[in-house]
C-alpha cells in the first residue's frame, strides 16, 4: 500500500523491476543516476523524479546519494476525484512517458519525507491519514517547483485518468473503446472529448499509445517470446500483433526484440 525507505544501496533496485505502484524518488545529497523506460536520468541534490505505475526502472549509477524512495499505490492515495487529479497534475505520473528530473531543493521535501518515515515506522493513530497529508504536500510542492521554472500547467480530468487506468489495467482483455466506455460508466464521444484536450489525440490512438508502451516494455525485459507478447496483450493473432506494432514503432517487435531487449 505505501513505503518509504532510505537510498542506501540496500534499498536501490539495481536491477530493473517493475512495480504496480507510484514512485518518487528524492536526492537529498550526492548524485545517481535512474533508468526508467531506457531513458537515463540523472539526479542531483534537491532533484526528484516520479515514476508511473508499471513502468520498469532501476538505478544504473549511485554516486553516494541520500535521500528517499517512496512507493505507494493508486487505491492509497487516491480516495476522490481531486487526488485522482493530483497525482497526474503536471504530468507527475503520466502514462505518456514523461518522466523528467524535476529540481524542488535540497531541504523542500526531506522534511516531510522525514516525517513519512516516522508515522510510518511509529504507527501512531490516523497515521494514515497523516500520510496521506504529507503526501499531498509533496506533490503541491513539485507542482509548485514545475510552475516556478515556467511550465505550463496540465491540469488533466478525473474520468482520462481513470481511462487511461482501465486501459493499463486490462491490457489482456484488449478491450474496444465502447468496452471501456462502458466499463467507465460513460460514452465514446466522451472519452474521445477528453483524449483530444488532454492528448491531442483520439481515445483510440491514446490506447494504442498505451499498448505499444506495454509491448516495449515486455519485448525488452524478460524472456518472452513475440508471440507470448501479443497474447499478453489481448492479441489473437500474433501476426496482427506484429503488424500492428510495426505501425507504431517502425519496427517489427522481432527487430525491436534483437535491439533493445537486456
Amino acid at each position: 500500500m505505501i513505503s518509504l525507505t532510505t537510498l542506501d544501496p540496500s534499498a536501490l533496485p539495481e536491477a530493473p523491476r517493475r512495480l504496480m505502484r507510484y514512485v518518487l524518488v528524492y536526492c537529498h545529497s550526492g548524485s545517481l543516476v535512474m533508468t526508467v523506460d531506457h531513458r537515463d536520468f540523472t539526479l542531483q541534490p534537491g532533484d526528484v523524479i516520479t515514476i508511473t505505475s508499471g513502468q520498469i526502472h532501476h538505478i544504473r549509477e549511485n554516486h553516494q546519494a541520500k535521500g528517499y524512495l517512496l512507493e505507494f499505490t493508486l487505491d492509497f492515495f487516491c480516495k476522490d476525484d481531486k487526488d485522482i487529479e493530483l497525482i497526474f497534475h503536471n504530468g507527475l505520473f503520466c502514462h505518456f512517458a514523461m518522466n523528467e528530473v524535476i529540481p524542488v531543493g535540497p531541504e523542500v521535501l526531506a522534511a516531510q519525507l522525514a516525517l513519512i518515515q516516522e508515522e510510518i515506522t511509529g504507527q501512531p493513530y490516523q497515521y494514515l491519514t497523516s500520510v496521506h497529508a504529507r503526501i499531498t504536500l509533496i506533490l503541491v510542492a513539485i507542482n509548485r517547483a514545475k510552475v516556478q521554472r515556467g511550465d505550463e500547467i496540465w491540469k488533466p480530468d478525473a474520468l482520462f485518468l481513470k481511462f487511461l487506468e482501465a486501459v493499463r489495467d486490462h491490457f489482456e482483455h484488449n478491450y474496444t473503446l465502447k468496452e471501456l466506455a462502458g466499463l467507465l460508466g460513460t460514452t465514446e464521444a466522451k472519452l474521445n472529448e477528453l483524449a483530444r484536450l488532454h492528448a491531442g489525440k483520439t481515445a483510440q490512438h491514446v490506447i494504442y499509445g498505451l499498448v505499444t508502451s506495454e509491448a516495449k516494455r515486455l519485448l525488452t525485459y524478460g524472456d518472452l517470446t513475440v508471440k507470448e507478447v501479443a497474447y499478453k496483450l489481448g492479441f489473437n493473432d500474433p501476426f496482427y500483433f506484429s503488424n500492428f506494432f510495426k505501425k507504431q514503432a517502425q519496427l517489427s517487435p522481432k527487430q525491436y526484440k534483437e535491439q533493445y531487449a537486456i
